[in-house]
């Protein structure tokens, strides 16, 4: 068996980039439809609120690009989401029951084993007192992170990319971006970044599997 300094000298160095939620990570719609019976909210409050309320809208995009706190942002939600919903830790128990998405992150882990380069490009929803990234365990996996909150801009900006091609140090044809939201993938597409959009983990890791030149299944946790 190569060790994986001989296995990168034999498949070019590749970037791979990846989205966290429903990449890294199971699609949330389920864990937070529980979460929200749990709370005694009806099982869509959560997705009406951030998704189609005016107010909840704008607070979710000021936390996004860090022109809020996570705490603040809490307050401000729960709020909306009724008057007996508690501010404490709010994205944090709603995230809590999340699942990773282990064939992912597996694959993750061993493309940086043979050599490639690992970015995290996500959208954030706050890093304190909830750190979404440490609560999974992927945070040490990359080499840079590009989190919506610290760069000031989100997902679909242009800037954005670009700034994940300058902290990878790869040019756009040697790397690969993987996202769950079809809206997000032009943009690095016309960056010449490859796209792989993400609507089933196994279809999604197959796909990443062959554009990193590496086919390791045999060692994924099943799902």
């Amino acid at each position: 068996m190569p060790h994986s300094s001989d296995t990168a000298g034999r498949h070019e160095q590749r970037g791979l980039i990846l989205d966290f939620a429903g990449v890294l990570t199971a699609r949330p719609l389920e864990a937070h439809r529980t979460w929200c019976v749990s709370e005694g909210l009806p099982p869509d409050a959560w997705r009406s609120t951030l998704g189609d309320h005016p107010e909840g809208r704008r607070l979710y995009a000021a936390l996004e690009i860090g022109e809020m706190g996570q705490a603040e942002w809490n307050e401000g939600t729960a709020a909306l989401l009724g008057p007996h919903v508690d501010p404490v830790d709010l994205m944090g128990r709603a995230w809590a029951g999340v699942p990773a998405a282990h064939r992912m992150i597996a694959l993750a882990r061993a493309a940086r084993a043979a050599g490639h380069r690992l970015a995290l490009l996500s959208n954030s929803f706050g890093l304190d007192p909830f750190n979404p990234y440490e609560h999974v365990g992927v945070w040490d996996l990359f080499d840079t992170h590009i989190v919506s909150e610290l760069a000031g801009t989100a997902k679909p900006e242009p800037e954005i990319y670009r700034l994940a091609l300058e902290r990878i140090g790869l040019p756009a044809e040697r790397c690969v971006f993987a996202d769950d939201h079809a809206a997000n993938l032009p943009p690095a597409a016309a960056l010449g970044i490859t796209t792989v959009h993400v609507t089933d983990e196994d279809t999604a890791v197959a796909e990443l599997e062959a554009l990193l030149g590496f086919s390791p299944t045999a060692a994924y946790p099943s799902t």
